[in-house]
């Protein structure tokens, strides 16, 4: 970058900053003009939550972040810069390497070569304009990614609290054969959150989920409730198809599955009393079901259908958390519920942070009953 760029940029971290920080006496010379800038940004600005950050949490969000394919601008870039400013190594930069494009995850279950390409050119940009010596092994883990060919099919996985890695294989483009269902949309990655943190909900009990897609929730729910049965649903065939590859690659021979699995092809359009008596479930829940207007009134038929389907004697439970893209759409829903005669109330517990997604979006989980 030119001189009269980093002078720029060192005023506007000075006024920043409040100047009431800033060590000026630090001689320039003895290291590269971009890092000494840097070195003098970062001291007026300790007060700043990423300074809070340890090593240990830069690197694991960079890995979390990473397998999930999020967005390079949430890395905690600013972090790894002020990381690597306070050491005279690139061991930070390995470390990051070895927890992602050379784990042993990303090996079998990779995120898309594009992503691990623009992923590991920011990295070794951030590397160049802070570190004196070129790091042999980044530029060998891009040329392997250059090297490679483009598939329709990646991988994101998703670390769970504890420790285990949950695998899903999706489509690089979002919308592919006709269907939406074979990626993992933000209103699962809440469902999945809630579950994690109300495995109460599913002990013992008879799970049936709507509209899985590529299963997130549900190999979720497996993986940590005492659960009786788990039967994930959808009808595109294809979306079945990736919905059983997953499941198998997640769910096979896993210690803490002692759960009887199965996936029912489920018609909403067509789905009959006696299939639904069948399956017997006592516990319902669906993540982004609503979406189309055109749905709305057999996914309602659905719903009164299967709480009419009595277990024991007792009504099941459903749960239904919904991105709200379009409000009139989940107007709409609602009123429909109202109509059929049934009722629905807002969860509005917290819900923990684990996986990274839009937050900022409208999620809503709600409970429906008769």
């Amino acid at each position: 970058m030119p001189v009269c760029h980093w002078i720029r940029a060192l005023s506007i971290a000075a006024s920043d900053c409040c100047m009431q920080s800033l060590h000026l006496y630090l001689e320039p010379s003895t290291m590269p003009l971009e890092q000494w800038v840097l070195s003098v940004f970062w001291q007026g600005n300790e007060g700043e939550e990423m300074s809070h950050k340890t090593r240990k949490d830069v690197v694991h969000t960079f890995q979390v972040n990473f397998f999930t394919m999020s967005l390079l601008n949430t890395f905690p870039w600013d972090s790894l810069d002020k990381e690597m400013m306070t050491t005279t190594t690139s061991d930070i930069i390995v470390e990051i390497l070895q927890k992602t494009c050379l784990h042993p995850i990303c090996l079998k279950n990779p995120p898309s070569l594009k992503y691990r390409r623009r992923f590991l050119t920011e990295l070794i940009k951030r590397h160049e304009m802070l570190a004196a010596e070129p790091l042999d092994v980044l530029y060998e883990a891009l040329g392997e990614v250059m090297c490679a060919q483009e598939k329709d099919k990646c991988y994101k996985t998703y670390l769970l609290p504890t420790g285990d890695a949950v695998s899903l294989a999706e489509n690089v483009a979002l919308i592919s054969q006709g269907t939406t269902g074979l990626v993992t949309w933000e209103a699962a990655l809440y469902l999945s959150e809630w579950a994690l943190e109300n495995t109460h909900i599913f002990k013992n009990k008879t799970v049936l989920e709507l509209g899985s897609g590529i299963g997130l929730a549900g190999i979720v729910v497996c993986r940590s409730s005492s659960l009786t049965k788990y039967i994930f649903s959808d009808c595109h065939q294809t979306v079945l198809q990736r919905l059983k590859a997953n499941i198998t690659n997640c769910l096979t021979n896993c210690d803490d599955n002692s759960a009887s699995v199965c996936v029912e092809e489920l018609d909403w359009e067509n789905v009959s009393d006696e299939q639904l008596q069948r399956i017997q479930a006592n516990t319902i829940i669906a993540a982004d079901v609503v979406y189309d207007p055109d749905v709305i009134a057999c996914l309602v038929r659905l719903l009164s259908m299967l709480l009419n389907c009595k277990v024991q004697e007792k009504h099941p439970n459903v749960y239904i958390a919904s991105t709200v893209r379009n409000p009139q759409t989940y107007d709409s829903f609602k009123k429909e519920l109202e109509m059929s005669g049934l009722r629905h109330v807002i969860m509005k517990d917290p819900v923990p942070q684990v996986f990274p997604y839009n937050r900022p979006s409208t999620i809503e989980m709600i409970k429906i009953y008769v």
